[in-house]
């Protein structure tokens, strides 16, 4: 599967952004896909996954209450909306495949896209 990250930007705190994660050459069905973010000197972390089959979450304490992931099945594509953006929240943000249910951990990750920046100004 290949997937293709959009979306992100530059935004003043408190704002929004809605990053998009398009996945083509099969459905994404049966897929965990993740959002990452690495923040320059950092190392990459989970910020929210979702198991496509099931629709089960995760989302990383630092985002909770301000992202949502969620799919649009008929698009093959997940989507995380941010808001509350904070200047923290600036990083490369990277969606993730594996397949099976998602997991938190970067290592578990086979196929990804390429980032896309978010930027966040106090």
């Amino acid at each position: 599967v290949q997937l293709q990250a959009s979306g992100g930007g530059l935004v003043q705190a408190g704002g929004s952004l809605r990053l998009s994660c398009a996945a083509s050459g099969r459905s994404f069905s049966g897929y965990g896909l993740g959002w990452f973010r690495q923040a320059p000197g950092k190392e990459r972390e989970a910020v929210s996954c979702i198991t496509t089959r099931t629709g089960e979450t995760y989302y990383a304490n630092s985002v909770l209450d301000r992202f949502t992931i969620f799919k649009d099945n008929s698009k093959n594509t997940v989507y995380l909306q941010m808001n509350s953006l904070k200047p923290e929240d600036t990083a490369v943000y990277y969606c993730a495949g594996r397949l099976g249910s998602m997991r938190y951990d970067v290592r578990s990750y086979n196929y990804w896209g390429q980032g896309t920046q978010v930027t966040v100004s106090s």
